[in-house]
């Protein structure tokens, strides 16, 4: 009963308490969020979307993105172009480069000077600068009217604040009072934002004079228990929206609603004291997980902007070392080292974000390896085009004594003389590429027509592949039989073991090698499956009581949810796995090749587990639906 009989001044003092408890959790959830913006560099929009947009602009022309900004220009939408302006700034001035690049290699190939299209371009650049200069000041512009509006929001809310002072020197009768206070109260939540230096000022006074008036009116039990209830049924929602922002997909909007939340249950009055510390814990709780998903998500894209900067110095250690270092002496030695270069870049714009105290020394250690690699290549061709001619008509001779070899069947003599003319071949320096493609094509024609008649003719004396067969087939029925124990390291170990065996067996034809290893790899992976089995099946079942609860609803959202996430798992998975492959030999690469590999197997387990629950989806299609869209959901 003493519950019941608490007086105004008794439920100020439990609203202020309940205040400053909120305070103080969104105090530490600011500063939570402040470490971890400055982490991931202020980030500003969600991970996918930017990556998308750097794809997408990368593959754009300097005129593309010209338009794409005066697009955006126009439309005037400045949260929009907040976030792709700078973006698009960056691949203009990568496009630039590129395409200038291109034209003064071209042009130095054919001894010419390319001055119309520097002009054109000088002409673009111009244009693009001229336009993104506009954009800042129409944007400066824009900030300007915004401060001026939280100007115009700090003189409502301290009207406001005068209307408080009145209505507690007012004499009118309770419930006319009680009701301009609540209208008030109502008009001080719709205001939206002030200036920052003026928030903690403004909301000091505003409470102060709250608790002023609570200590006037003192209000009547009846209409104060009311009150108290209103407040707990708006906590009590704001506790269950809390909740559901576990099911949101998109970290930052979970978050920013999570502070949305936070202000409502700021501005929300007291509740009764019997539910006071129940309500309080649910959304605190509530609350805490929102912020350690978020602080786990930007754990983990931390891990993934250093692991993109190792993948960066990796492709940095391979140009030094691998393409700086070789000695050109031919024309096609240098056709094939533009395309590593040119490989070694697509394969830079195709690793995701780092950190930005990273990101400028990385760039200029690549960039000017590929500086000084052009730089070469274009001193070389000034040299090659008066012994063209020259070149042809050695090459045009070889490819004729390759013909007549490519006849013969006395192998060990004839593979010498065919060797050798592939070491002379590689000695001619440069010919034209449209030429020199039909000539090397002739050459390659006679080389393969051997070497195939060769092949098969020494196919009989690979005898010993059955016994490497064998051998195979062998550890495949081990592996199979092999029965795990309790100790999990034990039996990692033991499939590390299998896996060194089977690559250290000889050689297999291609064709058997490949069923051979698809059927291993069947047999590690049944193993592997049975250690993480009990992860990926309780996942699964919490999926399915879920959907099963939801029974008739329309899951269509949800399956086009899941379709998108395995096809950017697919594209990562694939990225990942071209990736590997430009890796340097060093210590350094050995060490992301095998971290790239964990992350490819992480990515292949949340694929399986996305189709599996998207086949739960699937099984809950009406039994109208007819095939083309049950395999479309596929």
């Amino acid at each position: 009963m003493d519950n019941l009989t608490n007086t105004p001044q008794e439920e100020v003092k439990q609203s202020n308490v309940e205040t400053n408890n909120i305070e103080n959790e969104i105090k530490t959830t600011d500063n939570t969020s402040n470490i971890l913006d400055v982490a991931v560099e202020e980030e500003v929009h969600e991970e996918e979307n930017t990556d998308a947009l750097i794809r997408k602009y990368s593959q754009m022309t300097a005129e593309d993105l010209l338009q794409e900004l005066k697009m955006l220009y126009e439309a005037s939408n400045f949260e929009l172009l907040k976030a792709k302006a700078a973006l698009i700034r960056n691949a203009f001035i990568s496009a630039i480069s590129q395409e200038k690049k291109q034209d003064v290699e071209a042009s130095a190939a054919e001894g010419e000077e390319n001055t119309d299209s520097n002009k054109k371009e000088s002409s673009i650049e111009k244009e693009f600068h001229a336009l993104y200069s506009a954009y800042k000041d129409k944007r400066q512009k824009y900030l300007d009217e915004q401060e001026k509006v939280k100007q115009d929001n700090l003189n409502k809310k301290q009207a406001i604040l005068e209307d408080l002072r009145q209505l507690l020197d007012s004499n009118g009768a309770l419930k006319e009072i009680y009701d301009e206070f609540n209208a008030i109260q109502e008009k001080w939540k719709a205001i939206g934002q002030v200036p920052r230096t003026d928030v903690n000022a403004l909301w000091e006074n505003y409470h102060f004079l709250i608790e002023k008036f609570y200590d006037k009116v003192k209000i009547s039990k009846e209409l104060r228990d009311l009150d108290m209830k209103k407040n707990l049924e708006i906590k009590i929602e704001l506790c269950e929206k809390v909740e559901a922002l576990m099911l949101e997909t998109s970290i930052n909007k979970s978050f920013s609603a999570l502070q949305e939340y936070h202000q409502q249950w700021k501005e929300t009055g007291p509740v009764p004291s019997d539910k006071h510390d129940e309500i309080w814990e649910r959304f605190k709780t509530a609350s805490e997980q929102i912020n350690e998903r978020r602080k786990e998500y930007y754990e983990q894209k931390l891990a993934a902007m250093e692991l993109n900067a190792k993948a960066k110095e990796a492709l940095c250690e391979k140009i030094e070392g691998e393409i700086l270092t070789k000695e050109n002496k031919l024309v096609k030695d240098w056709l094939d080292r533009t395309e590593e270069v040119n490989e070694l870049l697509k394969v830079w714009r195709s690793i995701g974000a780092v950190a930005k105290k990273d990101y400028d020394a990385l760039w200029e250690r690549f960039n000017n390896s590929m500086k000084l690699f052009f730089a070469r290549k274009k001193e070389f061709f000034a040299k090659q085009k008066e012994e063209e001619i020259k070149h042809y008509n050695e090459k045009l001779e070889i490819c004729v004594k390759a013909e007549a070899i490519a006849l013969r069947n006395d192998w060990k003599k004839a593979t010498n003389e065919l060797l050798e003319l592939q070491k002379q071949w590689k000695e001619i320096g440069y010919i034209q590429k449209e030429r020199a493609e039909k000539l090397w094509q002739r050459f390659r024609a006679a080389c393969d027509r051997f070497f195939a008649k060769k092949q098969e003719y020494f196919a009989q004396y690979h005898i010993s592949e059955e016994e490497n067969i064998a051998k195979k087939k062998a550890i495949i029925e081990e592996v199979n039989n092999y029965v795990f124990t309790e100790d999990k390291t034990t039996n990692l170990n033991a499939i590390k073991e299998f896996q060194r065996r089977w690559s250290e067996v000889g050689f297999i034809s291609t064709a058997i090698r490949e069923d051979l290893w698809q059927e291993f790899k069947k047999a590690i992976n049944s193993h592997f499956e049975k250690l993480k089995n009990a992860i990926n099946e309780f996942e699964l079942n919490s999926f399915k009581d879920r959907v099963d609860a939801n029974e008739g609803s329309n899951f269509s959202k949800e399956r086009s949810d899941l379709q998108r996430q395995i096809q950017k798992l697919q594209y990562d998975l694939k990225t990942s796995e071209n990736n590997i492959g430009f890796l340097a030999k060093s210590k350094s690469a050995d060490i992301l090749r095998a971290e790239y590999e964990k992350k490819i197997d992480k990515i292949r387990q949340e694929i399986t587990l996305l189709q599996a629950k998207l086949q739960v989806l699937d099984s809950k299609i009406p039994s109208g639906t007819d095939n083309k869209t049950k395999q479309n959901n596929k």
